[in-house]
C-alpha cells in the first residue's frame, strides 16, 4: 500500500482545527466534580469579591492621615475605640484621631481606610502609640479588589485548575456548565501484541505498550477511556471489533497497522466506519511518519504507528489537540514549551519535521536541552525525557547553543 494524501505538520493541525469539534452537548456540573472540564460558556460574577474591605494583617484600622509622620521617636498618639470580631460587621464608625483592633480577615470599620501592624504599635491603656505611618489602602483589600459585579471571570474554552474552582465558590457557584468529558477508545493490533500482564512472552511476542500509554495520556488531558483489547491482523476481525468501540465512543485510536504492508487493514477499517473517512495518511514527520487521521460521521479517529515512542509522540502532536477541540478548548489556552538551549550539534534531513527527546538540565548559564536518543521501539528514552524538540522541516539541523523551543511532557 502506498502512502497517499502526505501532509507536514502544520497542515495536519490545521486540518483538525477544521474538521473537530464537540461531538457532545454542554452538561451542568457541580462544582466538585469539575476539576480539568472545559467551560462551555463564560463565567460572570453577579457579586463583588470580597464584598466588604477587609484588613490583610493582625492590627489596628486607623485614619491613614492620622499617621503622617510618625516614627519610632515621634509616635502619632490614637485613641483605641473598639476591637472588631471575626465574622461580625464593623459597626462603630472611626473618627479622626481613633483606631480599633482589627484581626486578619477582619471587616475595615467606615471612616478607616488602612492598618497600621501590630507590630509598629504600643498600647499604653486606651492609647495607642504608632510608630510607622501607613498609606491610604495599605494593609487592606477593598471591597471588589478581587472580583467586580459583572466581570467575566472565566471565559469558555478555559480548562479548570484547582485555583479555578476558588474562584467560582467565592462568586457563589455551585455548579458550571462544561463540555463532557470525551471518551477514547483505544484498540491495539497486531499478531505479535500481547496483554501486558502476561508473565512469561513466547518468541516474536511483545507486550501492549500503547494501550497504556495512550490511555494515561488521554486521561491526562480529561478524557475517560475504554480499552477495546488486542485485535490480530484480520481485517473482518479488526473491523468488528473497530465499529463495536466506535459506538462506543468520541474519539477512536488505533495502535499498530499503520505501516505500509499488506497486513495493514488501518485504512479499510477507517473508511467502513463513515464518511468521509481518511484526511490524511502519512505525516512529514520523524518518527511517526506512518499516522492516520480521518473523521467517521462527527468522531476523529486517529491510527498511531505501532513503535512505542511513535506513538506517544504523534499523541501528543495530533490527539492532544483533537481532545483540546472535543472539549471546546481555547486553541492557545495552554502552552507547555520552554525556552531551552540544545547541548550539541544534530542534524536532520531537509522535507521533515524530526522531533528528538530531551532531558533539561539547569545550568548555571541557564536552561539546556541534552538529547536522549535511541530507536523509536525504545519507550526507556521517553521515561528519560523531560519533553521534545522539533527541527522543522526547513532545516538541516540545529547547532549547539541554538535556542530551541522544548515541548515539556505533562
Amino acid at each position: 500500500m502506498k502512502f497517499f494524501n502526505v501532509k507536514t505538520v502544520t497542515e495536519t493541525l490545521a486540518v483538525i482545527a477544521e474538521e473537530f469539534r464537540p461531538v457532545r452537548l454542554p452538561v451542568e456540573v457541580p462544582l466538585a466534580e469539575a476539576l480539568g472540564m472545559v467551560l462551555a460558556e463564560d463565567v460572570i460574577s453577579g457579586e463583588q469579591v470580597p464584598h466588604f474591605a477587609r484588613s490583610t494583617v493582625d492590627g489596628y484600622a486607623v485614619r491613614a492621615k492620622d499617621t503622617f509622620g510618625a516614627s519610632d521617636s515621634l509616635p502619632a498618639f490614637l485613641t483605641i475605640t473598639g476591637q472588631i470580631d471575626m465574622g461580625r460587621a464593623a459597626d462603630l464608625y472611626l473618627h479622626e484621631g481613633q483606631a480599633q483592633a482589627i484581626p486578619t480577615g477582619g471587616m475595615l470599620p467606615d471612616g478607616a481606610d488602612s492598618v497600621v501592624m501590630m507590630e509598629h504599635v504600643e498600647e499604653v491603656g486606651d492609647l495607642l502609640n504608632v510608630y510607622r505611618q501607613v498609606a491610604p489602602g495599605e494593609n487592606v483589600v477593598r471591597a471588589g479588589d478581587d472580583v467586580e459585579i459583572g466581570e467575566t471571570v472565566m471565559a469558555a474554552g478555559h480548562r479548570l485548575r484547582p485555583q479555578d474552582l476558588g474562584v467560582l465558590a467565592a462568586i457563589g457557584r455551585t455548579s458550571v456548565r462544561v463540555y463532557p468529558r470525551p471518551i477514547v477508545g483505544i484498540l491495539s493490533t497486531g499478531d505479535e501484541v500481547v496483554p501486558a500482564d502476561k508473565r512469561e512472552l513466547a518468541p516474536g511476542e511483545v507486550r501492549d505498550i500503547n494501550s497504556v500509554t495512550v490511555g494515561a495520556a488521554a486521561r491526562q488531558h480529561g478524557a475517560d477511556v475504554i480499552f477495546g483489547g488486542i485485535v490480530k491482523d484480520d481485517c473482518d476481525a479488526f473491523l468488528a471489533k473497530a465499529e463495536e468501540l466506535y459506538r462506543q465512543v468520541d474519539f477512536l485510536i488505533l495502535s499498530g497497522g499503520s505501516s505500509v504492508g499488506t497486513r495493514d487493514f488501518t485504512v479499510q477499517v477507517m473508511q467502513s466506519l463513515g464518511e468521509p473517512g481518511v484526511l490524511v495518511h502519512g505525516v512529514s514527520i520523524k518518527p511517526g511518519k506512518p499516522t492516520i487521521l480521518a473523521r467517521a460521521g462527527e468522531k476523529p479517529l486517529l491510527g498511531l504507528p505501532g513503535h512505542p515512542v511513535s506513538a506517544l509522540i504523534i499523541f501528543h502532536l495530533f490527539a492532544v489537540p483533537i481532545l483540546h477541540r472535543l472539549q471546546g478548548m481555547r486553541p492557545s489556552a495552554s502552552d507547555k514549551r520552554l525556552p531551552a538551549r540544545i547541548s550539541r550539534n544534530i542534524p536532520s534531513a531537509v522535507g521533515r519535521s524530526d522531533y528528538v527527546r530531551v532531558k533539561l538540565e539547569e545550568r548555571s548559564d541557564g536552561l539546556w536541552a541534552v538529547p536522549v536518543f535511541g530507536k523509536s521501539g525504545l519507550i526507556s528514552t521517553l521515561a528519560k525525557s523531560d519533553g521534545m524538540v522539533e527541527i522543522a522541516a526547513n532545516k538541516e539541523g540545529i547547532l549547539e547553543g541554538e535556542v530551541v523551543s522544548v515541548y515539556v511532557f505533562p
